[in-house]
């Protein structure tokens, strides 16, 4: 038997695991953080009713497997924050980037660690945004954290089938894009720093010679900065706007961390312009993520990436 008590008391211990599943869902912290605290309120009504049209506390106090239980509770709790999201976008802007999770380069936070586990860049969420709610979620759950065909079928009202192919039609789409970096950081990173220092200096070549031949540069400026919003693809349209970018930088970027590989914050008088991912493949380029929006990086601590 197992009761309202013992579900919240396992929920605390699942909280890491089950805020890496809503930020792979969700795409931002704050928003996987909420989805964590609908679902705490969720699984604590569970003594007094239906939480989540998943299980009343007669059928809860009898889960087999608790776990899996509050994973599915999360997992509604983020699909029906795609459905809404979705259905509330009204911008033009088809690119989006979602917010990254950045640190000081000098190293991570172990809270951190633990939602980016398994190489969840900011390229990889990239791809991510462009699948629709169901085959983002049967792609998430199946492939990132081994929920069965038929439990994900459950929560989407489909047939295991049916999920079975949402999420083979979504892993062809994350299998088309490099999005896991190379493991060496300081590899990485003496690759983002001769991007940068062949920019500032107009080298072209040098720009050519560390970017993959199927580059693609991702850049989100929101609602405030439509300009800074586009994709470019291919080495000559990257290294024409590195070079432009380059002119107009205030000052040399600060390293970061950004989803755990070698980026950059552009912060001239101390106040976030700009975090650039980088995805480093076989020590070249393959992908370049630009947050612009003022209105997502106005929580960036950018005193913090100096201590």
């Amino acid at each position: 038997m197992t009761t309202s008590a013992e579900l919240l008391t396992r929920f605390e211990e699942q909280r890491p695991r089950l805020r890496a599943v809503a930020y792979r869902l969700l795409g931002s912290l704050p928003d996987a953080d909420d989805a964590l605290q609908d679902a705490w309120l969720r699984v604590e009504a569970s003594g007094a009713g239906d939480p989540d049209d998943t299980a009343r506390d007669d059928e809860a106090r009898e889960i087999a497997n608790v776990d899996g239980w509050l994973t599915t509770v999360v997992a509604r709790v983020c699909l029906n924050g795609l459905r809404s999201r979705r259905t509330r976008r009204e911008d033009p802007f088809e690119v989006h980037v979602p917010e990254p999770i950045v640190e000081p380069a000098s190293g991570g936070d172990p809270e951190h660690e633990a939602v980016l586990a398994d190489q969840v860049g900011l390229a990889l969420l990239v791809v991510l945004e462009t699948l629709g709610p169901a085959e983002r979620l049967a792609f998430v759950l199946h492939d990132m954290f081994a929920v069965p065909f038929d439990e994900i079928a459950v929560m989407l009202d489909r047939s295991p089938e049916a999920v079975r192919q949402l999420a083979s039609r979504a892993r062809r789409r994350v299998r088309a894009r490099p999005t896991e970096p190379d493991p060496d950081l300081g590899a990485q990173r003496r690759v983002v720093d001769a991007f940068f220092a062949a920019a500032r200096d107009g080298d072209l070549d040098g720009l050519l010679a560390i970017l993959h031949p199927d580059v693609v540069l991702t850049s989100d400026g929101g609602r405030a900065r439509p300009a800074m919003s586009m994709v470019l693809r291919g080495p000559a349209e990257v290294t024409s706007q590195a070079v432009i970018a380059a002119a107009s930088m205030p000052q040399v970027p600060y390293p970061a961390l950004v989803n755990g590989a070698a980026g950059v914050v552009v912060a001239p008088h101390g106040k976030a312009q700009f975090v650039m991912a980088f995805t480093v493949v076989d020590g070249r380029i393959v992908a370049i993520d630009v947050l612009a929006d003022p209105a997502r990086l106005e929580g960036i601590d950018v005193g913090a990436l100096l201590a």
